[in-house]
């Protein structure tokens, strides 16, 4: 008889967006009186940038000539060199010295983040945000690492409040220190960004504790403020306590396209085992790498018009954060976030739950947004609201929020 990985059986209700998206299917099915306007999930709007498009039609091109058809990658670390190159090269622009066999090429951020998992044993304790991105959670979870769940906090793991109080950074634990701790800047939900002061704190903490920090940089495209890090590599001894995980999903609307890379120095070891190696073990076994096509879009977003047309798309977006960010505080509402990233923490009216406020939002003012509760404890009393809309949807879905409130 076949068993099952009883840990999926702890799991508590489905995972956060499914749900959103089931009660809005559930709302849409009553005949609203508006349009829906979409600030829930965080997906892109604004399509490729030309370059990228150009780079795949040609790349599908090669794929229909016999001397330039490509089949299975076998380049270093499943990714071709043109691509590790290139986003070497894009380290080195910000002063990051980073090898191209470092670099590790995959179909998404959000794969990554929970497949780091496979080359950890399952007795590590983890240190999560809180609030968090669920998959951090849900992912451990399922391998059997976060313990139970209580009904609001997984037994197991050490969670990291993130507040209005300490500027939705976490303080460092105390007691027993965390082999694995996840921090994720830009942050998703808060929107929030760490300076270069405050991940030192953490890498000196997790090279004087052997632990390892799985930072989520995939939104450090965002970034337009003096001294914030794009890169944990930015600061001194991250090179033998950090993994980096990058995504070309938000930073060139790939979200339908599928491209990311991780980065693992070789110089951190653990149990006097290169993670850079078990990594590559990993990936050479149970992935093939992201396809030719793909590759040679995602080359194509590190040249000179590939940056410009980017950029255009994510300074739209960073427009639309802002609209949102003066619309409701103009209203009395306290946001945070949309500065250097494209969400806006928004903390409910009269400490309204939540969902209730989500809830409200969506059958008064057809609005979807992001119940702050589905991030963890800590994000009870706040709503996530995302910058991806189009522009004349962002000022209208303001006008509607203003006007339920």
């Amino acid at each position: 008889m076949a068993h099952i990985n009883q840990n999926f059986l702890k799991l508590p209700g489905g995972y956060l967006f499914p749900e959103i998206g089931r009660r809005v299917r559930a709302f849409s099915a009553q005949n609203p009186p508006m349009p829906l306007i979409r600030l829930g999930i965080g997906d892109v709007t604004q399509p490729l940038a030309p370059v990228v498009v150009d780079a795949m039609v040609k790349a599908s091109k090669e794929m229909g000539v016999k001397e330039t058809f490509r089949g299975y990658c076998e380049e270093t670390c499943c990714a071709y060199d043109f691509l590790r190159f290139a986003i070497q090269n894009s380290y080195k622009e910000r002063g990051v010295d980073i090898a191209d066999d470092e670099i590790f090429v995959s179909d998404g951020a959000k794969s990554d983040c929970g497949n780091i998992g496979d080359i950890f044993s399952v007795d590590n304790v983890v240190a999560v945000c809180d609030p968090v991105y669920p998959v951090y959670v849900d992912t451990n979870a399922m391998a059997g690492r976060a313990g139970d769940h209580d009904g609001e906090k997984w037994t197991n793991l050490i969670y990291l409040p993130c507040t209005a109080e300490n500027g939705f950074f976490p303080e460092l634990p105390q007691g027993k220190a965390p082999d694995l701790i996840y921090i994720c800047s830009p942050n998703n939900p808060t929107g929030t960004a760490a300076t270069r002061e405050q991940l030192k704190v953490w890498v000196d903490y997790a090279n004087a504790h052997d632990s390892v920090i799985l930072y989520d940089s995939a939104y450090e495209a965002f970034i337009r403020e003096e001294g914030i890090p794009h890169s944990i590599f930015e600061v001194e001894g991250a090179k033998t306590c950090a993994i980096e995980f990058r995504s070309f999903s938000k930073t060139a609307g790939f979200t339908g396209t599928r491209c990311a890379y991780t980065v693992i120095p070789k110089a951190l070891e653990r149990d006097g085992a290169s993670l850079n190696a078990l990594w590559n073990r990993r990936q050479g076994t149970k992935f093939n790498g992201v396809p030719y096509v793909i590759q040679r879009a995602a080359e194509a977003v590190f040249t000179d018009e590939g940056k410009a047309q980017t950029k255009a798309a994510i300074d739209y977006y960073l427009n639309n954060a802002k609209v949102i960010r003066e619309g409701l505080t103009a209203a009395g509402l306290t946001v945070y976030g949309g500065v250097n990233a494209p969400y806006l923490w928004v903390e409910t009216p009269n400490h309204t739950p939540s969902w209730d406020f989500f809830d409200l939002l969506l059958k008064q003012a057809c609005v979807v947004t992001t119940p702050g509760a589905g991030f963890g404890p800590s994000g009870e009393g706040y709503i996530r609201v995302t910058a991806f809309g189009g522009a004349d949807a962002t000022k209208e879905a303001v006008r509607r929020i203003v006007s339920v409130l």
